[in-house]
């Protein structure tokens, strides 16, 4: 069973009496339904949509806890302050506790284990103190069986500001509540929701020669579908509109990025529509 340390990775709380009506107001996912041992994903967005934060969330005893990137803890907890108004909630980063992730079998006992509820065979999150248990793995392990499943990361394969839930797979997820109520931006993920209005999505990328590095802009005949992600060996994300991908393939096009010839599929466990001479899964 691999275990890989995530020290890019770190927990802001959120605990009080008033907590969950709190988060359930502001954030894309249901917390109300969030069980013990699951760590969902959501996202805080603009008001126009747009993701500003991903996270996975999970229960504590007097709260829940957020997983965020380290390196934005402190502007989340920032930004859950202010929509706190009157609410009873604490809101804090917490840096006394490790992140790790493990698949393929049990987690150590040292850590309290969480599943990682966007894909079965993710595994668990891990959260214990600083030297509670000893790593395995590497971070970069981790990285390549998340793409590997075609789990795109906020930051990694799409930029925090620019992207709607459904071109991150939050959709796809189990990111997006659609039942829930309003939270902010839920108009607009609605609307794309309702309409089908989604024309650009992360993808699996195939390389055959190799991964470009990432932000490498993908095109066919000329014209730009999309841009690189987060690469493993031959295997990588891309977000790429996906109507413009359906011509070039449709034309007989190759799609490149930079130099290097790309295969751009869906991932196995996503259903959104697809060009059908590009559907299917990657290999």
């Amino acid at each position: 069973m691999p275990v890989a340390l995530l020290p890019d990775r770190a927990l802001v709380t959120v605990t009080g009496p008033d907590a969950a009506a709190l988060l359930q107001g502001v954030l894309t996912c249901n917390v109300e339904t969030l069980q013990d041992s699951e760590a969902r994903l959501g996202a805080l967005l603009t008001p126009q949509g747009k993701i500003l934060f991903d996270f996975l969330v999970s229960r504590l005893p007097d709260g829940f806890r957020f997983d965020v990137l380290m390196d934005r803890a402190g502007d989340l907890a920032k930004r859950l302050t202010l929509y706190r108004l009157r609410a009873q909630a604490t809101i804090a980063a917490d840096p006394t506790v490790a992140v790790a992730a493990a698949w393929d079998g049990a987690a150590p006992a040292a850590a309290e284990a969480v599943a990682d509820a966007r894909h079965v065979d993710l595994g668990a999150r891990l959260y214990a103190a600083e030297g509670a248990f000893s790593a395995d793995a590497a971070e970069a392990d981790y990285h390549a069986h998340r793409i590997a499943l075609g789990i795109p990361e906020g930051g990694r394969d799409y930029a925090f500001g620019d992207a709607f839930p459904h071109e991150a797979l939050m959709d796809q997820l189990g990111g997006v509540d659609f039942k829930k109520g309003c939270y902010v931006g839920q108009e607009v993920v609605s609307r794309m929701q309702h309409r089908g209005t989604a024309r650009t999505r992360i993808l699996a990328a195939a390389y055959p020669d190799g991964a470009p590095a990432p932000g490498t802009e993908i095109t066919a005949a000329g014209k730009v579908l999309g841009t690189t992600g987060s690469a493993a060996g031959r295997r990588g994300l891309a977000l790429v509109r996906i109507d413009r991908l359906g011509d070039a393939l449709a034309a007989g096009e190759t799609p490149r990025a930079g130099e290097c010839p790309v295969r751009l599929e869906r991932p196995g466990y996503a259903t959104f529509a697809m060009p059908e001479v590009a559907a299917g899964a990657a290999g």
